[in-house]
C-alpha cells in the first residue's frame, strides 16, 4: 500500500495545473482551493500535495499573498495532512507554514542553492520536512524548474540523504502535466540512490500508474511512499475513489508491469 497525495497547484489564489512546468501553458480549474481540498478530503483522502506556484515563480506579492490565504484555507480543512512546497527558501518560511497547518514542507531550489540553509533545515525539522527533487533527463532544475543546476539528481539525492533527509518528492518534469505514463525504472534508481521511500511526482495518466507503484513497493518495501496525481483527477482520467483504491492494490506475483508512455486505461484487477 503506498498514499495517494491528490494534487493542488496555486497560482493567485486558484487551483491549476501546469504542462512541464511551463507558467504560459496554464489550465484553471477552480478559484477555490480550499472547496477542492473539502472535497478531496470527502472522498477519501488523508494527504494532500500544495505546491505555492506564485511563490516559487518570485511571482508579485498580491499573488503571493493569495496563495498563502488559500493554503491557510486548506490546512483548515479537518482530516487532512497538507504537504506544502513551492519557494521555500528560508527558515522563516518554514515557521511560517507551519504557523499556517502544514505538516510537512516541501524544499526544492535552495536545498542546491543554499547548503548552508538545507543543512540547518534538515538538523531543525527533521521529519517535518520534505526535499523536493525535480529534473529533466536526469539534470537537476531549480526556481521553478526554469534553471539548470548543473548537477545529476543521482547525486543531490545521495547528499540530501547525507544531510538527514527522510522524504522526497521527485518529479519526472518531461512528464509532469503531460499523462504520458510513469518510467517506473528511473524513480527505482532514485529510491535506491536515497535509501528511503520516494513520492513519484510526474506522467501518472492511469489507474496502472497507481497500481505499478504499489505493486513495486510490495514487492521491493521501503522504495516507494506513494503518487501524486495532478491532471488526470481533474481531466477525470479516473476518480480520486479508483486512485486510492488503485494505492492498495499489489500484482499477486508482486511484478510491477512497465509503463513508460503508454496512455491506454489498462485492465488489470487487483
Amino acid at each position: 500500500m503506498i498514499r495517494l497525495f491528490p494534487a493542488i497547484d496555486l497560482i493567485g489564489g486558484k487551483v491549476v495545473r501546469l504542462e512541464r512546468g511551463d507558467r504560459s501553458r496554464m489550465t484553471v480549474y477552480s478559484d477555490d482551493p480550499a472547496a477542492v481540498a473539502e472535497d478531496f478530503c470527502r472522498r477519501g483522502a488523508a494527504w494532500i500535495h500544495v505546491v505555492d506556484l506564485s511563490a516559487a515563480f518570485e511571482e508579485d506579492e498580491g499573488a503571493r499573498a493569495a496563495n498563502l490565504a488559500a493554503i491557510k484555507a486548506i490546512c483548515g480543512v479537518s482530516g487532512i495532512s497538507v504537504d506544502v512546497g513551492g519557494g521555500v527558501r528560508s527558515l522563516e518560511r518554514i515557521e511560517k507554514l507551519r504557523e499556517l497547518g502544514a505538516a510537512r514542507i516541501a524544499i526544492g531550489t535552495a536545498l542546491v542553492r543554499d547548503e548552508e540553509f538545507a543543512a540547518e533545515a534538515a538538523a531543525r525539522y527533521g521529519d517535518a520536512l520534505c526535499a523536493d527533487v525535480a529534473a529533466r533527463d536526469g539534470a537537476v532544475k531549480v526556481n521553478g524548474w526554469r534553471e539548470g543546476a548543473g548537477l545529476k539528481a543521482t547525486d543531490v539525492v545521495k547528499h540530501l540523504a547525507e544531510l538527514g533527509y527522510r522524504h522526497l518528492v521527485f518529479t519526472d518534469i518531461a512528464r509532469d502535466g503531460m499523462q504520458t505514463g510513469i518510467d517506473l525504472d528511473a524513480y527505482r534508481g532514485i529510491a535506491a540512490c536515497a535509501g528511503f521511500p520516494v513520492v513519484v511526482s510526474g506522467g501518472v495518466a492511469r489507474l496502472d500508474d497507481i497500481r505499478a507503484v504499489a505493486a513495486a513497493e510490495a514487492a521491493a518495501p521501503g522504495a516507494f511512499e506513494g503518487v501524486i496525481c495532478g491532471r488526470a483527477l481533474y481531466e477525470g482520467n479516473f476518480s480520486l475513489e479508483e486512485a486510492l483504491e488503485a494505492a492498495t492494490c499489489a500484482a499477486p506475483d508482486s511484478a510491477a508491469p512497465e509503463l513508460v508512455g503508454n496512455d491506454e486505461e489498462g485492465g488489470r484487477s487487483c
